[in-house]
C-alpha cells in the first residue's frame, strides 16, 4: 500500500487547469522529490494532499485515508512545512514546542529542545524578531518534532543558510531509513539530486517524468574533452556515433557523450589521444529537455544558462 497515494487529480482556478490527471505514489521510507518551476502546480497538489483543496476530479489519499473526507485523521500523522511560512509575531520555539505538545497529546520537549540545537534556532526568540530563515526553521521544528509518519514539505530549504540546509537533508535521511515517507517539493534540481531516491517532474500542471535517479543519471548528457596528440589528427579521427556536438580548440576537444561509457572508453584506447576527462552526468540539461516547449527552453530555478564543468574529473 502506497503511503501516499493520487490518481487523476485534476484542479482548475476559474478556466485555467492548475493540475491535470495528476498521479502519483510514494512508498514507505522513500523520499520522492517533487521538482517543478513556480506555478507548475507542486503548491495545489500539495494542499489537496492536506485536505486544504478539494480536487475537482480524482482521489488522494495518505495513509490509505481519503485527503478530503478524512483530513482530520490524516493530520495526526503528517508533518507540513508550506512553501510561505506564516507565524504569530509572539511565538517563540519553546512557545512553540509547548503548543505542539498540548495539540498532539504528547510530550515533545525533547525532540523540540534538540531540533533547536540542530537548527541553531534560539528557544526564546519571538518571531516577530526573527529573520526568514529563523522562522523557516520553526516551521520545520514543528513539522518534525512529533516524528510524524508523513512529512510533505513545500520547498522547506528556502531561506536556510548551506549548513542548516545540510543539517535538514540528514535529518530526512535518518528519518527515511526509519521509515517515515517524505514528499519534497523543491524548484532546485541539485538539492532533489542529492537527497532524492527519485523524482516526479511537474510541468504546466501535468507529471512530465517519474523515475528513479539513477535511471534520469543514465539519460543525462555527459560532457567528455580529450587532448589530441596534435592539431592535425582531428580530421583523421573517425568519431563515434556516441559523440555529438564535437568541437575542437587546438589540440584540446569538447563533446557530449551519450549511451554506455564502456563503449566510448574501448573505442578511446586505440585513438591519438593523451588524455581526457568524462563528466559527471547534468541532470541540469536533462530536466531542460523535458521543459522544452515550443523550441524554446523554460528556465529552470537552481540551474544556470550553461553547464557548469570541471577540470579533472574522471
Amino acid at each position: 500500500m502506497p503511503i501516499i497515494h493520487t490518481a487523476e487529480l485534476t484542479q482548475s482556478y476559474g478556466a485555467r487547469k492548475a493540475i491535470e490527471s495528476v498521479s502519483l505514489s510514494v512508498e514507505s521510507g522513500e523520499i520522492l522529490g517533487f521538482l517543478g518551476p513556480n506555478g507548475a502546480g507542486k503548491s495545489t497538489t500539495i494542499r489537496i494532499l492536506l485536505g486544504f483543496l478539494k480536487a475537482a476530479s480524482g482521489r488522494a489519499t495518505i495513509l490509505d485515508q481519503d485527503c478530503w473526507t478524512q483530513s482530520a485523521t490524516i493530520k495526526r500523522d503528517v508533518g507540513y512545512v508550506p512553501g510561505d511560512v506564516r507565524l504569530y509575531p509572539w511565538l517563540t520555539a519553546s512557545r512553540a514546542i509547548k503548543l505542539a505538545s498540548k495539540v498532539r497529546g504528547q510530550d515533545l520537549r525533547q525532540n523540540g529542545l534538540e531540533l533547536c540545537e540542530i537548527f541553531a534556532l534560539e528557544p526564546n526568540l519571538p518571531a516577530r524578531k526573527m529573520s526568514r530563515g529563523n522562522r523557516q526553521k520553526l516551521s520545520l521544528l514543528l513539522a518534525l518534532a512529533h516524528r510524524p509518519r508523513v512529512l510533505v514539505l513545500d520547498e522547506p530549504t528556502s531561506g536556510l543558510d548551506p549548513i542548516i540546509q545540510v543539517a535538514l537533508l540528514d535529518q530526512l535521511r535518518q528519518m527515511s531509513q526509519q521509515g517515515h515517507t517524505v514528499l519534497f517539493s523543491s524548484h532546485t534540481i541539485s538539492e532533489v539530486e542529492t537527497l532524492c531516491s527519485r523524482v516526479a517532474m511537474i510541468r504546466r500542471g501535468k507529471i512530465v517524468v517519474d523515475q528513479s535517479i539513477e535511471s534520469l543519471r543514465a539519460k543525462a548528457p555527459r560532457v567528455v574533452r580529450m587532448q589530441l596528440k596534435s592539431e592535425e589528427v582531428f580530421r583523421s579521427i573517425a568519431w563515434p556515433n556516441s559523440l555529438i556536438q564535437v568541437k575542437q580548440d587546438g589540440v584540446q576537444v569538447e563533446a557530449t557523450l551519450v549511451g554506455p561509457s564502456i563503449d566510448f572508453a574501448n573505442w578511446l584506447v586505440t585513438q591519438p589521444i593523451v588524455d581526457f576527462s568524462i563528466i559527471p552526468p547534468s541532470l541540469d540539461a536533462l530536466f531542460r529537455d523535458y521543459y522544452e516547449l515550443n523550441g524554446e527552453c523554460e528556465p529552470i530555478p537552481g540551474s544556470s544558462d550553461e553547464t557548469q564543468v570541471s577540470e579533472g574529473a574522471t
